[in-house]
């Protein structure tokens, strides 16, 4: 405790230097069932240069849509994180009535993939269609873009370790990685967690992005919580500046990580919704992904009652082809490099 409250004392120190405590400090919220935060991707490549999108792959045109999205759930003891990734091509309903920030018109109620809602209506509307489709409330909401997710992994001196016990080479997004354990920046980076070109689709590039938050954990509590000034360095960068609904502040990120400085890896724990089919394909939305309502609905009862998720059930309950929807938790300590 008395080293927790050492650290906390540094970071107020850095924070009242950069003036970013003028004014009274947010309160980050302490549910009694635990906090739960929406951390989204966004497929946006604002502010990459000509260079760095010939250099990273990422070429192209943005849809502004959210490629990642997972519900994080720290618990209300601050002895347990919870990850849940939600599929980007998730069928769902939009609600009648929304304008679509994109043209400024009315929507009647149509069906749709969860991640487009932002491209249709934004943070808010993101936060209300996850919430609506998981009944978990979302307290804070973190979003990064191309550009901001290069900077963040930059901020982490000597990068981050990624690791995989085959070659993984994607001509999509140019990763080339031999079998065992790599240390990259910020364009290395983004290229691994985009990267779904190895027969797995989408839910192995959902575990590598699950892989990806344990190992940056993993560097942060080892290399960062020695020096403040470079951890608020980082937490600036990942915030950004954009006034968001319901965003984590730089503040709050940092009392956050105080709380959790001494949560080993082996304490969190990380999944995919439960996902049963994939649907026939929807006029006007095209390919989608059917959930196991019953168990996704065991899952997120998990989160609201700030209980451990529910093990993986005995008999497979996906029909999706080589049991890639399959529902199986993992330990974090399981997804850091050797």
């Amino acid at each position: 405790m008395r080293v927790r409250k050492t650290f906390l004392a540094s970071l107020a120190l850095v924070a009242l230097g950069s003036g970013a405590l003028a004014g009274a400090a947010p309160a980050l919220p302490s549910p009694k069932d635990g906090l739960t935060v929406l951390v989204v991707g966004v497929d946006s490549r604002a502010g990459l240069s000509a260079d760095e999108l010939q250099r990273f792959k990422a070429g192209g045109k943005g849809c502004d849509c959210t490629d990642v999205m997972m519900l994080v759930h720290v618990s209300a003891a601050d002895d347990r994180v919870s990850v849940v990734s939600l599929p980007r091509d998730s069928l769902t309903a939009f609600p009648d009535e929304h304008v679509d920030r994109r043209t400024g018109k009315t929507h009647a109620p149509h069906a749709a993939k969860i991640n487009a809602a932002h491209s249709e209506g934004g943070a808010a509307f993101t936060i209300e269609a996850v919430e609506r489709m998981t009944g978990t409330p979302v307290h804070r909401y973190l979003e990064l873009d191309f550009r901001r997710f290069v900077d963040t992994v930059d901020r982490v001196d000597g990068g981050v370790p990624i690791c995989t016990t085959e070659p993984l080479k994607d001509p999509v997004t140019g990763i080339d990685l031999a079998p065992g354990t790599k240390r990259v920046e910020g364009g290395e980076a983004l290229q691994y967690v985009r990267s779904r070109r190895d027969g797995k689709m989408d839910f192995g590039r959902m575990r590598k992005q699950q892989r990806f938050v344990a190992n940056m954990w993993r560097t942060i509590r080892g290399d960062l919580f020695a020096d403040p000034t470079g951890l608020w360095r980082l937490a600036s960068t990942l915030r950004g500046t954009a006034p968001v609904e319901r965003s984590l502040s730089v503040t709050e990120m940092l009392l956050l990580v105080a709380r959790l400085r001494d949560l080993d890896p082996a304490a969190t724990e990380f999944a995919t919704v439960p996902v049963s089919h994939f649907n026939p394909t929807v006029g006007g939305v095209g390919s989608t992904v059917g959930w196991d309502e019953e168990h996704a609905a065991e899952v997120f009862e998990a989160l609201r009652s700030d209980r451990p998720l529910p093990p993986a059930r005995p008999v497979p309950t996906s029909a999706i082809p080589l049991g890639l929807g399959e529902y199986r938790p993992v330990g974090g300590a399981s997804l850091v490099c050797p």
